[in-house]
């Protein structure tokens, strides 16, 4: 016997007893974005690899370490397993001019692909739900774009169960004063950087606020603050933004340090956590990127977008309790060889109302059928036997709850199982 294969290490299926959970986080998101006006969009898997050395930036840690990259064997391109989504949908939206007739709200959603450590919440292939707005240069937006999570958080039974941590982090301008002063401080301390930091100083010395090292907790918060690098503009935005936030009653709380890891950024960034997944408790994130778009070969054009972590819900949501099922609405049992020609026809006079039906196939017992029937999760188990069928009738059994079985036509069966 050949040995058994297995999935790759930070790959994984995700089996059926799970799929019901991920439909309804799915649906909701999808729910929630349209009722925001935001249309679909289908990106490719694999990009350019140019696209995210320029989109993401080539000292992040994902250009660095986190990439599937390969050269294409016919013809020697250099491609990658997308990463993320915004630097592809940007990539779309400038391709495909998609901003020509006015501004643009997007959504995508798929496999995302990095070279990470595997843990709980943190896979080699994840999933996330993107949205990307552009062409508007308000903070409504960035508030929309945060109340817009909310409301989906709310939908899922989880609100209770995160924050929103928010931030600016000012224009290009601003950042590059405000880096040289960073420099100058850390090296001042160059005695506590770890080695990860000391890789970062001048190459991405922001991320070094990001750092959970625990020796360099109090070096990090006695670190000069953005916010007073900041001018009137940028200050006036993060106003606009904060002030819509409590108009629409959505709590936040202000984390300085909070950068994201992805140099496309600028003015607003957020992140909404948890303290119920450990280490992994970001859950959604993203913020403004007004110059990506013309760093990519567009015409100037403010943005503003998030990824959610769906790997990260998903768990959140079991660990809130939140529960959905795949199971049928009845289990069609059928006993004979009469009764098992006729349950195909009655399986579709159900399915024709609406209702969800698992036919019982391959034969077997009347105990063993039922037996799987109650497995099944289903709530109701519809019996056929060829005594029925003759009499132009079906019996209706509850599964789930105290209650007789009852011999009726099928019309009325339908009517109870609609009840």
């Amino acid at each position: 016997m050949s040995d058994k294969l297995q999935s790759i290490k930070g790959f994984y299926d995700i089996l059926p007893a799970d799929t019901a959970l991920w439909q309804r986080l799915e649906d909701a998101a999808q729910r929630v974005l349209a009722q925001y006006g935001y249309r679909n969009i289908r990106l490719p898997i694999v990009e350019p690899t140019e696209l995210f050395i320029r989109g993401v930036g080539e000292h992040t840690d994902i250009v660095e370490k986190e990439m599937y990259s390969w050269e294409d064997k016919l013809n020697g391109d250099r491609l990658t397993l997308r990463p993320e989504g915004t630097a592809g949908c940007v990539r779309a939206v400038v391709e495909h001019s998609l901003t020509y007739n006015g501004p643009q709200r997007l959504w995508y959603i798929g496999p995302m692909f990095r070279h990470e450590n595997v843990q709980k919440g943190r896979q080699r292939q994840f999933h996330q739900i993107g949205a990307e707005a552009f062409g508007y240069t308000g903070p409504d937006v960035d508030a929309e774009q945060i109340a817009m999570l909310a409301r989906l958080w709310s939908e899922l039974g989880v609100a209770d169960a995160v924050e929103l941590q928010l931030n600016t982090i000012g224009d290009a301008a601003e950042r590059a004063e405000y880096r040289q002063v960073l420099i100058r401080y850390f090296e001042q301390h160059a005695d506590t950087l770890d080695d990860d930091a000391k890789r970062r100083l001048h190459a991405n010395p922001l991320r070094i606020l990001d750092s959970k090292n625990p020796a360099m907790q109090a070096m990090i918060e006695a670190a000069p603050k953005l916010l007073d690098s900041l001018g009137e503009e940028s200050r006036a935005h993060f106003a606009g933004v904060t002030h819509q936030l409590d108009q629409l009653g959505v709590k936040w709380t202000l984390n300085t340090r909070l950068v994201r890891g992805l140099d496309y950024y600028n003015r607003t960034v957020f992140e909404w956590v948890t303290s119920k997944l450990g280490s992994q408790g970001t859950i959604a994130g993203g913020g403004r990127y007004d110059s990506l778009v013309q760093s990519l070969g567009g015409k100037e054009t403010p943005a503003c977008g998030f990824g959610i972590g769906l790997e990260r819900v998903f768990l959140l949501m079991q660990e809130c309790g939140i529960e959905a099922s795949n199971s049928p609405d009845v289990y069609l049992v059928n006993v004979g060889d009469v009764a098992s020609k006729a349950a195909l026809t009655v399986a579709e006079a159900l399915r024709d109302t609406g209702l969800s039906v698992n036919l019982h196939a391959g034969g077997g017992s009347f105990k063993s059928q039922m037996k799987k029937a109650d497995q099944s999760g289903a709530p109701y188990a519809l019996i056929l036997g060829d005594d029925e069928v003759a009499a132009n009738e079906v019996c209706l059994k509850p599964l789930r709850e105290n209650g007789e079985q009852r011999r009726m036509s099928l019309s009325q069966a339908i009517e109870a199982l609609h009840r």
